[in-house]
């Protein structure tokens, strides 16, 4: 039976293990909160379960629009700036010193310390409305890749001259009853083994997507076009779709390095020796350079194998059809991977409406009390209703809405897109330039606004494109159907 906790602040902050051995000192930070145990390794694996998600099978369409030169380039160049700006961003963890200051949990707190004002509320706006669209898009996403395990079957059955259609919706709803049941995990903390299990499935259904991709080239499956500059004018497509789809290509792109969100929440998770910053900057460097390196040989070989026609998603658009087992075992491994990445984007806007709740109603049961049960095989769980209720309305909302607009490809360079330039690059350029007192006009404070406001250019551009794709899938779409 479960029986009421005391209401006790400490107590359900910190759960029964922070009694082991008859002194909760030593299982506390300073800061009064359990220890955290995290490491390079599961830091690592949060960022590449983060990173390494749906994007990376929009990416041999991207090289297509791009192709091999700027395709490339735009690649490599998303890469190193993300990864400048999450060294930037890792440093503004604890203020005002970055080993000795004090923490910041969230990338809220760290805006607030560092920049404060309005600033805080855009960059609660940015953040949040992110997690929420990347949550439908996972949704989404999760769905086509299961409902392509069952088109493949068909295909397989019946011949690649068959329809097959089927409808998502089944499918966004399994997907959402599983979340409702992980959505009650804790917080961030207790998800090291998911994210573990998920990044594993990122390499494999990657793995696969590339062998099938080589195996395609070298066997010479018939002739594809390729080009310098990507798709043709007047050939593939007229001048304007090739504006749009170029625009929409580089928002694609952004999105499949999307982790900034969720990076303060990462390294909250890190144990305090060594340096938080030190070792979130390696787990950045791992976590960036391996993706970056699946990428672009995803991206590449992609489009060597599938040339200007190359698919929005060559694993659930069927580039490929055999062996369909091989195939059926890829998306199972992206929806076990989408499984876990939800919930990584997933958990800070949990942990920030939890919050906030208990502090506005600090005296409401129904908010703060929480009940100790006895799960067989997983030991004690506190279970609060409010956490429960709320989590439990959200999941189904994202998947309604994902129902609602069942889209690929333009959904993915929105998000890219929108997100990119806020939390990637202007809150870790301004953050820097505030703890580092940088002067105004001096060299390095001129070269971080250039970039700044580059990236932003970029991030516009890539949003008009996705919003008029986004136009084209609403005048041509067919609810009924299964949408690839």
């Amino acid at each position: 039976m479960a029986r009421e906790m005391q209401k006790n602040t400490m107590f359900i902050e910190h759960g029964s293990e922070a009694y082991d051995n008859g002194d909760i000192r030593k299982n506390l930070d300073e800061d009064g909160r359990p220890k955290r145990t995290g490491t390079w390794l599961t830091a690592s694996a949060h960022i590449i379960t983060a990173v390494i998600g749906s994007g990376v099978l929009s990416l041999a369409w991207a090289i297509a629009q791009l192709g091999w030169v700027a395709g490339p380039a735009v690649l490599m160049a998303f890469s190193c700036i993300t990864y400048f700006t999450s060294t930037l961003l890792a440093d503004c963890y604890r203020t005002p010193d970055p080993v000795t200051g004090k923490r910041n949990y969230t990338y809220m707190d760290v805006v607030r310390a560092n920049l404060g004002g309005r600033k805080v509320q855009l960059c609660g706006l940015a953040q949040y409305l992110n997690l929420v669209g990347i949550t439908i898009g996972y949704t989404i996403t999760a769905s086509i890749s299961m409902v392509a395990v069952k088109r493949s079957n068909c295909f397989h059955k019946n011949g690649h001259h068959v329809k097959c259609n089927t409808s998502n919706y089944p499918f966004m709803i399994i997907f959402a009853c599983i979340q409702v049941v992980l959505s009650q995990i804790q917080n961030f903390h207790k998800l090291s083994w998911l994210s573990i299990l998920a990044a594993i499935m990122s390499f494999a259904y990657s793995s696969i997507g590339l062998g099938l991709s080589i195996a395609k080239v070298a066997g010479g499956g018939g002739h594809v076009r390729t080009s310098l500059t990507g798709v043709t004018v007047g050939v593939d497509v007229s001048g304007p779709e090739k504006v749009w789809k170029t625009f929409q290509a580089i928002g694609d792109i952004a999105f499949a390095y999307a982790y900034s969100t969720v990076l303060i929440e990462i390294q909250d998770t890190l144990k305090s020796s060594p340096a938080e910053n030190k070792v979130m900057k390696r787990a950045s460097l791992l976590g960036v350079s391996t993706t970056t390196m699946f990428y672009v040989l995803c991206g590449c070989v992609g489009y060597a194998a599938f040339g200007n026609e190359a698919p929005g998603n060559f694993l659930t658009g069927f580039g490929f059809y055999e062996p369909f087992w091989l195939i059926d075992f890829a998306n199972v491994c992206i929806a076990i991977h989408l499984i876990g990445a939800y919930q990584v984007f997933c958990q800070p806007l949990f942990g920030f409406v939890e919050r906030w709740c208990k502090k506005q109603w600090p005296d409401n049961k129904f908010i703060t009390s929480e009940y100790a049960i006895d799960v067989p095989l997983c030991g004690m769980y506190c279970l609060n209703s409010f956490r429960l209720v709320w989590r439990t309305v959200y999941v189904i909302i994202t998947a309604v809405i994902a129902m609602t607009f069942p889209f690929f490809n333009d959904f993915l360079g929105l998000l890219g897109a929108l997100s990119f330039w806020p939390l990637t690059v202007y809150f870790p350029i301004e953050m820097y330039i505030a703890q580092a007192k940088l002067q105004k006009f001096s060299f390095t404070w001129t070269w971080l606004k250039i970039l700044s406001w580059a990236c932003l250019i970029v991030s516009i551009v890539a949003a008009a494109g996705s919003i008029e794709g986004l136009a084209h899938d609403l005048k041509t779409y067919k609810p009924f159907k299964s949408q690839q």
